[in-house]
């Protein structure tokens, strides 16, 4: 499966282009569309759309593999989409580890699909950003991408 083309929406929406190195909400150095950086990258001109949307390919098709190597269940495109956007965001570390992927993998996708809006924290404070992001995932999620565009 792929990311969709409104999956690919959502998340440009989500993260927002920067051209320069900024630092994300958890402090990381991250450039582009949400793109954290590895050592030993490094954009001292920063990037351009365009070189920005080739890096985006490369970690949404990680996001994609992380999917279907962890989910064990059928999905949906919005079902994946929300996930690969999750994926995206917070890493498969954390999509490993969640109860949102216990439960899913369990069958149980409504518990899934609320478990992912308990994910809109950045440390101990509500995010209104990942807030929104997590509402349209669900939404997609929930098979009503119409209203995640709205939301997000």
């Amino acid at each position: 499966m792929q990311l969709s083309a409104a999956g690919l929406d959502l998340l440009k929406r989500s993260e927002g282009f920067r051209s320069r190195i900024y630092l994300d909400v958890a402090g990381f150095p991250t450039v582009g569309y949400g793109h954290r950086l590895l050592h030993p990258e490094s954009f001292p001109n920063g990037v351009t759309e365009e070189q920005a949307a080739e890096i985006l390919i490369s970690d949404v098709r990680d996001a994609e593999q992380a999917v279907e190597r962890l989910v064990k269940v059928p999905l949906t495109q919005g079902q994946f989409d929300a996930l690969v956007d999750f994926c995206f965001n917070l890493g498969q570390g954390k999509l490993a580890g969640a109860t949102l992927l216990h439960e899913l993998n369990a069958g149980q996708y409504e518990a899934a699909a609320r478990q992912l809006l308990r994910w809109d924290h950045a440390g101990s404070q509500e995010c209104p950003a990942l807030k929104a992001r997590r509402e349209a995932e669900f939404e997609f999620f929930a098979g009503c991408p119409a209203q995640a565009e709205k939301a997000a």
